[in-house]
């Protein structure tokens, strides 16, 4: 059996990261299985869904990586999704819903109440054969005992959730439903309707919910709960990719961080875990970091250069040795690329503003001859190099008596702006010694004179 996997989100303007999640496993399953991953956008309620919307999921996925793979061609032929298809869109599949529901009606399957169209429910208890949950028996509740009829078709004409969603996966031969734990409740209606059309279900698999640290459901409010968080803050969407994967999942070695291909390569559904994941953005924080420094170099000039210029910041202007240089001397200092324009933007700018703070504190008169020697010595070194520049400094601060801080600090500010940032003496390399002797000036113009 060729597998073929969904994930059919509403667009509602916000990306959680538990569908995230959901349209990855189903992603991942595929890619394991050598299958096909199918995006359907659930767009039937007019009123609530706008293209914005359906972008933000869109854009998400593909931030993550995960790409989709048949739908209906799209016009946008810049579109990075796979084969240039868009994904399927429910309000264009009305003709099917209004034929599969004629289905039912001319069989007594369904019939007519107040303008409605309900479906004749089972009244015996269904089994589900969940292969996460295991097989879960559904009664009838007490409520439903005496009607368990179901709408499938509003009074407006519009067909429910319940039903197109079983029309599209019937239609679209999805062989694995994976979603979250919070929608078994509803999986007896949907294999009723199956039953009702004369095929099989699909085999389910609901996966554990995601909680917050302190075990409370995750609400789109709730800390981390939207993906878009991540987007803007700069992590590396291989490191949210990776520790959203053991968000229920585990690779059984006790490993945390793994490449795609390992994941792939080790995902399957007997791996997925029983009980709720806890959201902790601690670790993601962490697993982030490791992240940033284990990038290829050509990656995280990549993503750095995307965050400078969210910023503001135009790399374009500099040569591209300068530039890459400049970016090394950040690698392993960053948590999250969002970092960045504070961290290393005093490379791009020409004159940074200094921290008000730092320059009270070192832009003293005491610091002025003492900062004037070391830029008479930067000019004089033969080679410009983050060797020369520290046995420089630390030559000065011996003549003088001092310790080197007392000469790194003012130096710092006066090319940086701030009183954090890469090693010193690389960055100093890295600027130039042109670049780092008119910061030098700049900075003397304003500490005043002892008097």
């Amino acid at each position: 059996m060729s597998v073929r996997v969904r994930f059919a989100p509403s667009p509602t303007g916000f990306l959680h990261i538990g569908g995230a999640r959901t349209a990855l496993f189903n992603w991942l399953y595929a890619r394991h299985m050598g299958g096909k991953f199918i995006l359907r956008i659930e767009d039937t309620d007019a009123a609530r869904n706008t293209q914005e919307a359906v972008d933000v999921i869109l854009n998400g996925l593909r931030w993550l990586g995960v790409d989709w793979d048949e739908g209906p061609l799209t016009s946008d032929a810049t579109a990075p999704c796979k084969g240039d298809r868009g994904p399927y869109y429910q309000s264009q599949r009305r003709d099917h819903y209004q034929q599969r529901v004629a289905a039912l009606l001319s069989r007594g399957l369904a019939y007519e109440q107040d303008g409605a169209v309900k479906f004749r429910m089972s009244r015996e208890p269904i089994v589900i054969k969940d292969l996460i949950v295991g097989a879960v028996r559904r009664e009838l509740t007490d409520r439903e005992a005496a009607d368990p009829d179901f709408v499938i078709v509003r009074s407006d004409g519009q067909p429910v959730f319940h039903f197109v969603n079983v029309v599209d996966d019937l239609d679209m031969g999805v062989t694995h439903v994976m979603r979250g734990e919070d929608h078994l409740s509803n999986t007896a209606k949907h294999i009723a309707l199956f039953h009702a059309f004369g095929v099989n279900p699909p085999h389910y698999a609901h996966i554990p919910l995601i909680l917050n640290a302190d075990g409370t459901k995750m609400s789109k409010r709730d800390q981390g709960a939207s993906l878009l968080t991540y987007i803007e803050e700069g992590y590396a969407p291989e490191a949210v990719l990776n520790y959203l994967c053991l968000l229920g999942w585990s690779p059984k070695d006790n490993r945390e961080i793994l490449s795609l291909k390992e994941i792939i390569d080790r995902f399957d559904l007997p791996q997925i875990l029983r009980h709720n994941a806890r959201f902790d953005m601690a670790k993601l924080q962490w697993m982030n970091g490791e992240y940033l420094r284990g990038l290829p170099e050509d990656r995280f000039h990549e993503l750095c250069v995307h965050t400078l210029a969210k910023a503001g910041i135009d790399t374009n202007r500099f040569d591209l040795r300068y530039v890459k240089a400049a970016l090394d001397t950040c690698k392993g200092k960053l948590k999250t690329f969002s970092e960045l324009p504070a961290y290393a933007g005093f490379y791009f700018t020409d004159l940074p503003p200094y921290e008000p703070e730092a320059a009270a504190k070192d832009f003293t008169p005491a610091n002025r001859p003492r900062l004037a020697r070391l830029r008479a010595g930067f000019a004089t070194i033969p080679h410009f190099t983050a060797v020369s520049l520290e046995a420089c400094l630390k030559n000065l601060a011996g003549e003088l008596g001092v310790k080197p801080a007392i000469l790194v600090h003012p130096t710092r500010l006066a090319c940086t702006g701030s009183t954090i940032g890469p090693s010193l003496y690389h960055l100093l390399e890295v600027l130039g010694r042109d670049k780092v002797l008119e910061r030098l000036d700049l900075a003397l113009a304003r500490i005043p004179a002892s008097t």
